[in-house]
């Protein structure tokens, strides 16, 4: 691995001039955050404390502390509109497990802060943003549209029913039903020097930053995401009971917390049932499986022969056709800039540079679920993968670490305390990703051990 070439632009804020829609998706995300809670009463709110959620209602109050924080007091200057915000909502100083003895608002106290929140940032905009000022608005968005996700996969945690979305019915690009050669078996990829993570002046969070080369071994990564169906056979093979197929620490895990199939599964007359939010429905054999951890998709792999991808084959996977591969392969890698000038030859997305619809991905909680392989087309224009962005997020084989020369931005939080051996790298976002957020750098992390999330898996040969 070369040391990452340095960002081209001397403002560290160049690449959000583009972004001059951000008050419409500020108000976008914050009715999206508003119907994810809006049929829950107050006592439903009030939830036992548990590790891997966070208390609702503070977790509400935190999305317009975070918008308040970095737009109007760390960007314009602002005194703060609470004497207790800080106190209450600021994640870096406030412990996880001391949020439910905090003196917490009621609903109507945290609904009318969000509000205000809101209506002081949209007044304080001008008409055209400044690079820096977008920058300010686009984190708030981001982070606002990550804690969207997590509200939904809170609901599903706490067997809450499915939330009511006013997202604009979106009918899903079903293609015909996918043949063997399309939905089955691997694409091979051939290997060589490949520029990982963000070209330098592109819009992307500090640990994407920046491209760098890795050296790949030749690899045959798989068209689909593993299904249902196939975890049900590891399951019914007794998976969950063969030590020869786990980890050292998958196995401690699995034996602490006395799992023996996955989250949310239940047989019934001989037949697995999976919870959707309160709904117990067959399995869905053909759709990608979701609710699994590192060690459970680190298992099936042990146990069908297969290995899961790095991130760097993921993303050479979501970024290149072969046609541009190839190109990139014939760069030189010495010189100036070689890394980044490889990375600017990669699409941003599998299908190309066109934002992801429908047609490309599933994606903005217009399905509440996965959905199955039939339901989004190839990735046309790439190496002929399904699914590699949208639908269920992706284990890697990656340990979540800086990537070189790398450099905290002005959220320092966000990144460097989590490059720890316990957390390994996602990509390629689910059903409940917000597409603005996606790109084929961005990296999701969770612990291990995390199956509540909606994650599910894509392998490799061996």
């Amino acid at each position: 691995m070369q040391a990452a070439d340095q960002p081209l632009s001397a403002s560290p804020y160049a690449a959000w001039g583009q972004w001059q829609n951000l008050p419409e998706a500020l108000l976008d995300a914050r009715r999206h955050t508003l119907e994810l809670q809006q049929d829950l009463s107050e006592p439903q709110l009030q939830v036992p404390q548990w590790r891997i959620i966070n208390p609702p209602i503070w977790e509400l109050g935190h999305v317009g502390w975070f918008q308040e924080f970095w737009i109007l007091r760390h960007l314009l200057g602002r005194p703060p509109l609470r004497d207790d915000a800080d106190r209450l909502w600021n994640s870096s100083a406030v412990a996880h497990d001391t949020r439910w003895d905090l003196p917490l608002l009621t609903r109507r106290q945290v609904l009318d802060y969000l509000q205000l929140v809101l209506d002081s940032v949209l007044a304080a905009l001008p008409a055209r943003l400044s690079a820096e000022q977008a920058y300010f608005c686009w984190l708030a968005l981001m982070h606002e549209d990550m804690h969207g996700e997590a509200f939904l996969y809170t609901r599903q945690t706490l067997a809450w029913p499915a939330p009511v979305l006013s997202l604009p019915p979106v009918a899903l690009a079903l293609p015909a039903a996918p043949s063997p050669a399309d939905a089955a078996g691997d694409v091979s990829i051939p290997g060589g020097r490949f520029p990982l993570g963000a070209a330098p002046g592109a819009v992307a969070f500090d640990n994407e930053k920046w491209a760098h080369w890795v050296e790949l071994q030749p690899f045959a990564i798989a068209r689909s995401p593993v299904t249902y169906g196939q975890m049900a056979e590891f399951a019914d093979d007794g998976g969950y009971s063969r030590r020869e197929l786990w980890s050292p620490e998958g196995w401690q895990w699995l034996q602490r917390e006395h799992v023996m199939h996955p989250l949310y599964w239940r047989r019934e007359g001989g037949a697995w049932l999976h919870r959707q939010y309160q709904q117990w429905q067959p399995l869905p054999a053909g759709t990608p499986v979701i609710h699994v951890n590192f060690y459970e998709a680190e298992a099936w792999c042990r146990w069908a022969g297969r290995r899961l991808p790095s991130e760097a084959e993921w993303e050479l996977a979501a970024s290149l056709g072969p046609a541009a591969w190839n190109s990139i392969r014939s760069l030189p890698a010495q010189g100036s800039g070689a890394a980044s000038a490889a990375a600017a030859q990669k699409s941003p997305f599998p299908w190309g540079s066109e934002p992801p619809s429908p047609a490309h991905a599933v994606l903005d909680a217009v399905r509440l679920g996965p959905q199955p392989l039939a339901a989004c087309s190839l990735d046309r224009g790439g190496f002929g993968l399904r699914h590699l962005i949208g639908n269920v997020w992706e284990w890697t084989a990656s340990p979540f670490a800086p990537f070189p020369g790398f450099l905290a931005d002005p959220y320092r939080d966000y990144s460097q305390p989590w490059f720890t051996p316990d957390y390994r790298v996602l990509r390629g976002g689910c059903w409940a990703t917000r597409a603005r957020l996606l790109r084929n750098t961005w990296r999701n992390f969770y612990t291990r051990d995390r199956r509540d999330v909606l994650a599910g898996f894509r392998t490799c040969a061996l």
